[in-house]
């Protein structure tokens, strides 16, 4: 998809990886491609205005995720989108997927789990988390991270938002409206009752600024 391998991304890391395995004698080529067959490896591309986002997983784990410019779009990405292709603007779940750029490394935390639930809840309309959706893996994750006592170990925002659209049942522009609900939900469960500067609501607000430029001219 990217013309060639991206040097020192995930795929040369994991080729350099696997080569010096097997000269170690840890384990044999066919292990190699038996293991990336059976797991599967896939390669995505998102878009977003004015930019697209590839994202390699093995295993269903996203290993490294880039991006490259787009030609800006004025509708929405996929016919699923109904409610979105009025104005081509930004989308919620779009949003979320930009907190896995911006925030990607993040550990979930509690708050994060709240605004996501929140802007789950304005994209869908739903008041229930939806099972199997991005709220619930939030929580899932948080509830786990607060477990868990090394931050490497840790799920990231990035393991959650990476295909937020995907997980939504319906999906909206984002409003000013949603983007305030979004930051009290945040700001509420946080500890210091304050937001990440590059977490969910950030993307959430900026994307409704976006919107709101957008619909004023």
């Amino acid at each position: 998809m990217l013309g060639q391998i991206q040097k020192g991304a995930a795929a040369s890391a994991l080729q350099s990886a696997a080569e010096r395995n097997e000269k170690r004698g840890f384990v044999e080529h066919h292990d190699l491609t038996e293991n990336a067959g059976n797991q599967g490896v896939s390669i995505t591309e998102t878009d977003f205005p004015g930019r697209k986002i590839i994202t390699e997983e093995i295993g269903g784990q996203v290993v490294g995720q880039y991006s490259q410019p787009a030609p800006l779009q004025t509708t929405a990405p996929t016919a699923s989108y109904e409610q979105v292709g009025k104005g081509g603007g930004i989308t919620i779940g779009e949003a979320l997927e930009a907190t896995a750029l911006t925030a990607g490394k993040k550990p979930v935390e509690w708050s994060d789990a709240a605004a996501i639930q929140a802007a789950e809840v304005r994209a869908t309309g739903k008041i229930n988390i939806t099972p199997g959706g991005v709220a619930a893996a939030a929580q899932s994750a948080a509830t786990m991270n607060a477990r868990t006592a090394r931050d490497e170990d840790k799920t990231k925002l990035a393991d959650i938002l990476s295909d937020a659209t995907t997980k939504l049942t319906s999906d909206k522009q984002v409003s000013r409206k949603d983007a305030e609900g979004v930051t009290a939900a945040e700001m509420r469960n946080d500890p210091m009752l304050t937001t990440h500067p590059a977490g969910v609501s950030a993307s959430v607000a900026a994307a409704a600024r976006l919107n709101q430029e957008k619909n004023n001219n």
